[in-house]
């Protein structure tokens, strides 16, 4: 008769009396502790029960507290810790998109404690969140008023449901977007509760498309820029001056959302001929919106400029306060925008930075970082061409020519050598390119190039 090896599964109090065990609930507390131990414990019944086998009570022990560790570490490494973003994608969504300005992190941590949120430091009355930034956005944009929620989506289902419930809105069928997350345009219309009334053809849509669509239940006329693609060849749209035109001849609003978050037209970014608040609103566009993370080159926000009538309808509507902003991204916003309001975005923001960047300029890194590194023989590091983009849903189709070190190891598979980078702290987040995994300087921020020696020399047991 085998023996019953389960009488080896160690119980919850011999666990948690291990030094190991006592460790980490200094760390995690005993809560977390508790739960993962469980999960552990359970995976080694499942080990039995599957055909496992132990010898001693001890390696049993060992066993559990092994995953455990592993558990554990693995929360830790999952938090939204400091990436060196090397993938060359400088508005990487899954990685926070635009790095923030110095000046908007020391905001953040200005503001991380009581800060001036909702009250008028002159009367000490209470005050509408996103006051603070007003008088800026109103001399860099040109609008009447402004309202700031958390994101773009939320913006735009404030702005339709707030103003258009139970109506149509008119949309030309190829701006039915689909953003980061798989979440579809029509459905944040079906969300508002508004009916969504598509003109036009995918490639082609005219003015006279929205005019004869115009019906005694149309509330409005919504543009949207297609941030995160591309329609080429035979083509054509109105302008926001052509569809506000129209809007305002027969009693419609005119909505721009133009995604990317572009104040005005930057020398920076005109390259790559995105939309912007000021001239959609000198368009005569009577709300536009778009995002704070992209373009602007600040937090995660929802930006809605426009018409003062219309934004006051907006922040007293329920949704406003659902969707609202937090202090830490509005300090940073404020931050960002002052920076704008200065002229100095091309000197202080990440972005700008990092676009502006010539590519002789990268070189001189990718062989400064490269010359600190003695790689061993199984691993190549070489200097090469690589193509960068903006992301983020900005800017697409234009490609940006960059430059990166390439690392190919003879004995580890590329996407094994990616997973140990994005493993160590901090974690280097490059991209793979066949066998190989390529680190793009054009979306490392200079100052992190000395920590990106030290973590590859670390994690890939590079020599000095």
């Amino acid at each position: 008769m085998s023996e019953d090896l389960r009488k080896y599964i160690p119980s919850m109090t011999q666990l948690l009396a291990r030094v190991e065990v006592t460790s980490l609930i200094e760390w995690y507390g005993t809560q977390l502790v508790r739960m993962k131990l469980e999960h552990a414990i359970e995976r080694l019944r499942q080990h039995l029960a599957n055909g496992g086998s132990i010898a001693l009570k001890s390696d049993a022990e060992k066993l559990v507290i092994g995953w455990l560790v592993s558990d554990m570490d693995r929360c830790l490494l999952g938090a939204p810790r400091k990436v060196i973003n090397a993938t060359g994608v400088l508005l990487h969504t899954g990685l926070g998109r635009a790095p923030l300005a110095d000046a908007a992190r020391r905001a953040v941590m200005d503001a991380a404690g009581a800060c001036l949120l909702e009250v008028n430091p002159e009367s000490g009355d209470r005050s509408y969140r996103g006051f603070q930034v007003d008088d800026l956005l109103k001399a860099l944009t040109g609008c009447e008023d402004s309202l700031i929620v958390n994101n773009n989506a939320g913006a735009t289902l404030l702005l339709l449901q707030g103003l258009c419930q139970g109506r149509e809105v008119l949309i030309s069928r190829s701006q039915l977007v689909e953003i980061g997350g798989s979440f579809r345009l029509p459905e944040i219309f079906q969300t508002a509760g508004v009916v969504l009334r598509e003109v036009g053809t995918t490639n082609r849509t005219h003015l006279h498309d929205y005019a004869t669509a115009i019906t005694e239940r149309t509330a409005a006329i919504l543009r949207v820029h297609a941030s995160n693609f591309r329609i080429v060849g035979f083509t054509t749209e109105p302008s926001s001056l052509e569809l506000a035109r129209l809007a305002h001849a027969r009693g419609l609003i005119m909505f721009d959302d133009i995604g990317s978050g572009q104040l005005f037209q930057n020398p920076v970014l005109t390259a790559f001929g995105e939309p912007d608040f000021r001239t959609s609103i000198e368009d005569g566009s009577d709300l536009v919106l778009g995002s704070g993370d992209k373009l602007l080159g600040g937090p995660q926000a929802g930006i809605i400029l426009g018409r003062s009538p219309f934004i006051q309808s907006l922040r007293r509507h329920p949704l406003a306060r659902c969707l609202r902003i937090d202090k830490i991204s509005l300090a940073a916003l404020h931050a960002t925008l002052l920076i704008h309001a200065r002229g100095t975005a091309t000197d202080e923001l990440p972005l700008y930075q990092m676009l502006h960047t010539d590519t002789s300029e990268l070189n001189q890194r990718a062989e400064s970082i490269v010359a600190q590194l003695n790689s061993p023989l199984d691993m190549t590091l070489q200097i090469v061409p690589s193509i960068a983009e903006v992301g983020g849903g900005s800017c697409a189709g234009h490609p940006v020519s960059s430059i990166a070190i390439l690392l190919r190891s003879s004995n580890t598979p590329a996407q094994s050598l990616a997973r140990k980078l994005r493993m160590s702290v901090p974690a280097v987040w490059g991209r793979v390119d066949t066998d190989a995994v390529l680190l793009d300087l054009r979306s490392i921020q200079p100052c992190d190039d000395q920590q990106l020696c030290l973590t590859l020399k670390s994690a890939l047991s590079i020599k000095a």
